[in-house]
């Protein structure tokens, strides 16, 4: 019975979360194209038509989505501000916002974007990839996440984990994010992006305690796109293998990393190593975009 029942439960998730709706061929691509281009045209509208955005670097960004070298994944980290950061942030004058094949691909919380059988298949046409919160870093969806970076595609997480409309510090990264740039064949380029405004543009408690029923207008944002954050992998992996073990720290049964060979301890270290790094230079861009309101 217990077996029948978690069997059930996989299926039930599987149709719920429609994978087969995020491929590039489903349907000549077809759906694809059309959301992106009614997304694309409403990020448009909003960034850069009732509101004023501003996006310091942009190029750097441009860059790295329309002409990389081919097969080089691309990684871009941002903090998280409102429900409506993507596809908003991709809204700006001269982004290929409505190019379906040039369009990132996003995690995104399972429980909010995936609630029935037409949400999940929106979102998957709009390349979005479920994350089943308090999953674990090695859930399944993560490998989805994964191959997109083996492919040499271009992935985008929000690694705070959740929404902060504060002016607060960036917060402890979840290592969701620092795993995937271990676990990918070819190190991802990893690109920071920071961002303002949104806050206001979809409030979370504005509208009777709640959010509003549409974006509002008339915000100012800035959005700034960080230089490629390094990391040396060969020299971290081999100083995360030489970590001694905590016998104190709770296991979580993580699988070891192949062929490197790093068992929990090792990446425990590893994660926390370059999400502390990715945390560090995400703060010293948010405390740019705050500097620049103030002037």
């Amino acid at each position: 019975m217990e077996a029948s029942a978690e069997a059930g439960a996989a299926a039930a998730a599987a149709a719920r979360t429609l994978r087969w709706a995020g491929r590039a061929g489903h349907l000549g691509g077809v759906p694809r194209a059309a959301v992106f281009a009614a997304v694309g045209a409403f990020a448009k509208a909003y960034a850069s038509l009732l509101n004023t955005t501003t996006v310091h670097n942009a190029d750097a960004l441009l860059r790295l989505v329309s002409s990389r070298f081919p097969g080089t994944p691309l990684l871009t980290v941002s903090n998280h501000m409102s429900t409506l950061d993507d596809p908003l942030m991709w809204g700006f004058k001269g982004f290929p916002t409505s190019d379906a094949k040039l369009g990132r691909w996003v995690l995104t919380a399972e429980d909010i974007c995936f609630k029935n059988v037409v949400m999940s298949y929106m979102f998957r046409l709009g390349k979005c990839i479920p994350i089943t919160r308090g999953g674990g870093i090695y859930q399944e969806h993560m490998n989805e996440a994964l191959d997109v970076l083996k492919n040499g595609g271009w992935l985008h997480t929000f690694p705070e984990g959740k929404i902060a409309q504060d002016d607060h510090p960036i917060r402890r990264l979840k290592w969701g994010t620092a795993s995937l740039i271990v676990r990918a064949p070819i190190t991802p380029i990893v690109l920071p992006i920071v961002h303002s405004g949104f806050e206001k543009v979809m409030p979370e408690k504005s509208f009777f305690g709640r959010r509003p029923p549409v974006p509002l207008c008339s915000k100012k944002i800035d959005i700034i796109v960080g230089e490629p954050i390094e990391f040396d992998m060969p020299s971290l992996k081999q100083e995360a293998s030489m970590v001694p073990h905590d016998s104190s720290s709770e296991r979580k049964g993580w699988p070891t990393i192949t062929p490197d060979g790093l068992d929990e301890a090792a990446q425990r270290w590893l994660y926390q190593k370059m999400s502390d790094k990715v945390q560090s230079v995400m703060e010293r861009l948010r405390k740019t975009v705050v500097n620049m309101k103030q002037h």
